[in-house]
């Protein structure tokens, strides 16, 4: 599950999407013979044509008309002053079982549930990737992982403090543990 604060530019780009297949279904439906049949053949190949306009165009109208999102008006990312550890699991820490406690010590820094494109240095969101990939965008500094799915042996969990567009500060606010999940 990955989240991000959508632009107008992108609000617009869907629904053109949306809009191109609900057009392009009406005219497939009625050049076929299963309904629309006050809608003229002609029509129908006019709705189709319109509805592939709309797909080529929804990458880039858009954002011509209302201009790329920006997540600072110098366009640069904001700068944070927080510090993120992790209180658990500890480094090397042997881990048995199909959940891991996860605790975190965010300093100088406020986690928010809202995801928003104005940005403050000391307000975000926590980011735990295990091995490199995703795993959870919370918003606190405490939850449990489901490990019933991750192989024994040795593994790194990287925590990471993003502003609330969930876009990383510059530099990047991380903490690093590895741990070795036993076998079963």
């Amino acid at each position: 599950m990955i989240a991000h604060a959508a632009g107008t530019d992108e609000s617009l780009a869907i629904v053109m999407l949306f809009t191109a297949l609900w057009l392009g279904w009406i005219g497939w439906t009625r050049l076929h013979g299963r309904g629309f049949e006050r809608i003229p053949r002609p029509g129908a190949y006019g709705l189709l044509g319109v509805s592939g306009i709309l797909v080529v165009t929804s990458a880039f109208v858009p954002r011509a008309l209302l201009g790329p999102k920006t997540t600072s008006s110098s366009g640069t990312r904001p700068t944070s002053t927080a510090t993120l550890a992790f209180v658990a699991p500890t480094p090397q820490q042997k881990v048995s079982g199909s959940e891991l406690n996860v605790i975190l010590d965010l300093q100088g820094g406020t986690v928010v549930q809202a995801t928003t494109s104005s940005l403050s240095p000391s307000t975000g969101h926590i980011h735990i990737l295990l091995d490199g990939a995703l795993v959870s965008m919370t918003f606190g500094t405490e939850q449990v992982l489901d490990l019933t799915s991750v192989a024994p042996g040795p593994h790194a969990l990287t925590a990471e403090f993003v502003a609330a567009d969930h876009l990383p500060f510059s530099p990047p606010v991380t903490a690093t543990v590895d741990f070795t999940k036993a076998g079963s």
